[in-house]
């Protein structure tokens, strides 16, 4: 969709994995484990992959990936304008019990830019991939003032002053 991701979380939480996953679904590459961050206005970085990396990702069990070789030039990208960290978590119960509807935004500070963060729980089975897209996609929603979680909310506020006019 555009759109920088900086795909964050614990080691061994199946970044690369996902980064692997998004690049087979068309998605490009900038850079894995180091990324450079410039500000390039007052409220935008500008991702970069140091010159060392350009190309590769490193996935456990398949080693040192040349994602260009692989995918072709297609699948990698200099630089991107970061606009969203996905922060990867296990699941536990903790993150079970989350703010499932999301109502407190999450955001992280990068230089002197605020970058929106969403939590995604890990688990087996869970397609992460998916869940980033559309993460993304609910992004781009909210930039446009399209908010979800409060368009529920209204209805279902509604829809209770209903029911108690009702009875």
């Amino acid at each position: 969709q555009g759109m920088g991701v900086l795909i964050t979380g614990d080691s061994a939480v199946g970044k690369s994995e996902l980064a692997l996953e998004l690049i087979t679904r068309g998605h490009r590459l900038i850079a894995d484990d180091v990324v450079e961050f410039y500000q390039v206005s007052p409220d935008t970085l500008e991702g970069r992959c140091p010159a060392m990396l350009q190309d590769f990702l490193e996935v456990r069990g398949l080693g040192v990936l040349n994602i260009r070789a692989l995918f072709g030039e297609a699948a990698v990208k200099l630089k991107k304008n970061l606009k969203l960290i996905v922060q990867l978590e296990k699941m536990t119960e903790k993150t079970m019990s989350q703010d499932r509807l999301q109502i407190n935004a999450y955001s992280q500070q990068i230089l002197d830019a605020t970058i929106p963060e969403v939590r995604i729980p890990v688990a087996a089975g869970r397609n992460i991939a998916v869940l980033v897209e559309v993460a993304v996609r609910n992004h781009i929603l909210q930039l446009r003032g399209i908010n979800s979680t409060q368009q529920f909310i209204e209805r279902h506020d509604r829809m209770m002053a209903e029911d108690k006019l009702s009875t």
